[in-house]
């Protein structure tokens, strides 16, 4: 299986998703999300695979979030101009990201990925 892990290695979570990768011997390509921050065309195709709402892509506890103050601005931004601005900065992006063949989760829980690769 292919899988694609983008993180940020400062990130508590993200360390602590890597090691539960590491511990189930799942082999994944690592990629990091600020100096490698997904474009625009794989922002929307990630987001049409996890059938989540957009807003869940959006790092809503950090700091460029809260200084952009996007809490309000969100809703008055179309769906392009989301995307867009989530390409704009890795930081913006809620990681990590893991990208199998078919489907992307967002965030770590460890429920979700487990029930990723039985």
């Amino acid at each position: 299986m292919n899988v694609t892990f983008i993180q940020y290695p400062a990130c508590g979570t993200c360390r602590k998703a890597k090691k539960w990768l590491t511990e189930n011997k799942i082999p994944f390509t690592e990629r990091h999300i600020v100096e490698n921050t997904p474009t625009r065309a794989e922002l929307t195709e990630f987001y049409k695979k996890s059938g989540l709402p957009l807003k869940r892509f959006f790092n809503t506890s950090g700091m460029v979030y809260r200084e952009l103050n996007l809490k309000d601005k969100l809703p008055t931004l179309s769906e392009e101009e989301q995307i867009q601005l989530l390409a704009s900065n890795g930081k913006l992006i809620k990681r990590p990201l893991l990208i199998t063949k078919g489907t992307v989760l967002v965030g770590f829980k460890e429920e979700e990925w487990e029930n990723e690769f039985k």
